[in-house]
C-alpha cells in the first residue's frame, strides 16, 4: 500500500510537470519561425543579464561573507552572538517582497541612505533600481546564508589546530592562509553553486527592483511575455533556455561540490588564540556592527514604515481580509499537501531499499523519487506556470483554474525543502524502531499514531511551517494566475506598490513578514534552545 501511494505521488509530480514542458515544446504559432525565436537578440540578451547578475551577486555575498564569519568565529562568547546568527537567519524566512519594501526604505531615492548622502553634499544618490538594486537585494538575502555556512565550517576545526598555530607564533595571515582558509575553500563550490542557483532564478526582487526591461532575467521576461504580451514563441524560447541553464548549475554542483572532510583531532574543546589584540578586536566588531546594521535597518524599516500605516484600516479592508484568507488557505493546503506527499515517498524508498539486494526495478524507483525532490530546481515555477497556462488557455478561461494550479505550484516549490527536513529525521527513526516495529507486527494506523508520530511530530511541524510560509509569500505562481477572484497578500502588496500606494503596502508589507516570521520561528524551537545552551554555555 504504501509503495503504491509512493509511486502514485511520485507518478503525480513527474506527470504535472511533464505536461508543463510537453506544452511549451508541443505549442505552435502558424506563420512563426523556430530559428527566429531561439535566435531572438532580446532574449540572449536577457540571458546574458542573467548571468551577470547572479555572478556578481554571488561573488559580491561570497566576499562579504567570509570576513563576517572568520570574525563571528574568532569572538565565540561576546554578549548578543547568539542574537546575531538568529538575525542572519531571517532573510531566510522572510519574503522577497517584504525585504524589498525594507530595502527601498533605506537605499530608495528618499531612504535613509540617500538623505544622508545627500545631507554630506553628494550629487549622486545609490539607485535602488535597475542592477545595483538587484545586487543589494541579492547580497541582503545570500550574504547571512553564506557566512552561517562558513561559520560552521570554521567551528568545526579541531581545537589542536589553534592550539598549534598558537605555539608556532602564527601571525594573522598566516593562521587565515594554513587553518581557516582550507575550511573554507572546501566549502565554497557548494556555497557558490548555491547563491548562484538562488540569484540566477530570482523572480520577485528582479520584478520590484529591475526597473524595466533593461534589467530583466529570464523569468521575469517568461512572466512579462505571458502575461502582458502573450508572445509564445518567445515564453517557450525563454523556458528551454531556463531549463538548460537550471540543468547546467545543478550538474556543476554535483560535479564540484566535494565531500566535506572533517579535521583530525582528539576531541580537545577549541579555544582560539589568534588576534586578541586591541586593533583585531576593534576590526571584527566593526565587521560584526556593520553586517548588523545592513540587515537590520532593512528590517526596521519595515517595522517602522508599517507601524506608520493605517493598520486598523487595512484590517477593515475587505480586499485584504479576502487576500488574507486566500493566502492563508493556499498555504495551509499546499503545506499538507507538500508534506503528505514527501513522507509518503520517503517511506516507499525505504521500503524499495530495505531489503539487503533490492532488485533493479526498486532500485530505480528510490532513484526516482530522490531525483524528484530536485525536480523543481530544474523546472522554475514560473516556467511550470508558463506551461500549464498555454496547456489550459484553449479550455477557456484560465483564471478558472488558478487556485489548483498556484496550489500545486507552491507545493512542489517547497518541496526540497522539506525533503531535506523530513529524510534524515525519517531514516534515523526507522533504523531505531523499524525491526521492533516489524517483530510487534505494528503497522499502518497504529504504527503511525504509537511509534511513528511521538518522534517525527517535530520534524513534521518544522517541515509544515517552511512549506507554508514559502507558499505565503511567493509571488511567483499568483503573479501569472493572479485575477481579481483570486488575490493574495504577496499580489495585493505588490499592486498597492505599482500603484503608489506606499502607506498601505507597508502596512502589508509589516503583516505579511510577521506572518511568515512566525510560522519560521515555530517550525524551529529546538534549534532555537540548542542555541540559547550554546550561548549559555560559552559565557
Amino acid at each position: 500500500m504504501t509503495l503504491a501511494a509512493g509511486a502514485l505521488c511520485l507518478g503525480g509530480i513527474v506527470l504535472f510537470v511533464c505536461l508543463a514542458a510537453a506544452a511549451l515544446l508541443a505549442f505552435d504559432v502558424p506563420g512563426v519561425s523556430g530559428e527566429r525565436t531561439l535566435f531572438d537578440a532580446y532574449v540572449w540578451r536577457v540571458t546574458r543579464f542573467t548571468l551577470l547578475q547572479a555572478s556578481l551577486s554571488t561573488f559580491l555575498s561570497i566576499l562579504f561573507a567570509i570576513p563576517v564569519a572568520r570574525a563571528l568565529a574568532r569572538r565565540p562568547s561576546f554578549a548578543g552572538r547568539v542574537w546575531i546568527i538568529r538575525l542572519m537567519a531571517l532573510p531566510l524566512g522572510l519574503p522577497a517582497l517584504v525585504a524589498a519594501l525594507g530595502l527601498i526604505g533605506i537605499w530608495g531615492r528618499q531612504g535613509l541612505m540617500n538623505t544622508a548622502f545627500v545631507s554630506l553634499g553628494l550629487d549622486q544618490p545609490v539607485s535602488i533600481y535597475g542592477l545595483s538594486g538587484i545586487l543589494l537585494a541579492h547580497v541582503f538575502f545570500n550574504l547571512p546564508l553564506a557566512a552561517r555556512l562558513m561559520l560552521g565550517g570554521l567551528e568545526r576545526i579541531p581545537g589542536e589546530y589553534w592550539l598549534v598555530g598558537a605555539n608556532l607564533g602564527m601571525r594573522p595571515l598566516s593562521t587565515f592562509r594554513f587553518i581557516e582558509w582550507p575550511a573554507i575553500r572546501s566549502l565554497l563550490p557548494g556555497i557558490t553553486g548555491l547563491i548562484f542557483m538562488l540569484c540566477a532564478t530570482s523572480f520577485t526582487l528582479v520584478l520590484t527592483l529591475g526597473g524595466g526591461p533593461a534589467a530583466s532575467t529570464i523569468e521575469v521576461a517568461i512572466y512579462q511575455a505571458l502575461r502582458f504580451d502573450f508572445d509564445p514563441p518567445r515564453v517557450i524560447a525563454l523556458s528551454l533556455l531556463q531549463i538548460a541553464l537550471t540543468a547546467i548549475l545543478l550538474v556543476a554542483m554535483r560535479l564540484l561540490t566535494p565531500q566535506v572532510e572533517a579535521g583530525h583531532g582528539g576531541g580537545r574543546a577549541v579555544r582560539r588564540f589568534d588576534d586578541r589584540s586591541l586593533t583585531g578586536k576593534l576590526a571584527d566588531g566593526l565587521t560584526i556592527a556593520l553586517a548588523v546594521l545592513f540587515l537590520a535597518l532593512p528590517l526596521g524599516s519595515v517595522v517602522a514604515s508599517g507601524l506608520a500605516s493605517d493598520l486598523p484600516g487595512l484590517a477593515r479592508d475587505p480586499m485584504a481580509q479576502r487576500a488574507f484568507v486566500t493566502s492563508l488557505v493556499i498555504a495551509l493546503v499546499s503545506g499538507m499537501l507538500c508534506v503528505a506527499a514527501t513522507a509518503v515517498m520517503i517511506r516507499a524508498r525505504q521500503i524499495a531499499l530495505a531489503p539487503r539486494n533490492p532488485l533493479k526495478r526498486h532500485r530505480g524507483f528510490a532513484a526516482g523519487i530522490f531525483a524528484s525532490s530536485s525536480l523543481v530546481l530544474l523546472v522554475p515555477p514560473v516556467v511550470l506556470g508558463a506551461g500549464w497556462f498555454l496547456l489550459l488557455r484553449p479550455l477557456g478561461d484560465v483564471a478558472v483554474f488558478a487556485p489548483v494550479l498556484v496550489i500545486l505550484i507552491n507545493m512542489l516549490m517547497a518541496l526540497p525543502f522539506v525533503y531535506r527536513v523530513l529524510e534524515p529525521a525519517m531514516a534515523t527513526h526507522a533504523a531505531r524502531t523499524g525491526r521492533l516495529s516489524a517483530s510487534l507486527g505494528l503497522g499502518g494506523w497504529h504504527r503511525l499514531r504509537f511509534i511513528d508520530w511521538p518522534v517525527l511530530r517535530k520534524p513534521v511541524l518544522m517541515a509544515l511551517s517552511f512549506a507554508c510560509a514559502l507558499s505565503l509569500g511567493d509571488l511567483g505562481a499568483v503573479a501569472l494566475f493572479g485575477s481579481q477572484d483570486m488575490v493574495t497578500l504577496p499580489w495585493l502588496l505588490y499592486s498597492r506598490m505599482g500603484s503608489y500606494r506606499s502607506t498601505d503596502a507597508a502596512g502589508l508589507a509589516l503583516f505579511l513578514g510577521l506572518v511568515c516570521l512566525v510560522l519560521t520561528i515555530a517550525g524551529t524551537p529546538a534549534v532555537a534552545r540548542n542555541d540559547q545552551r550554546s550561548a549559555d554555555a560559552a559565557a
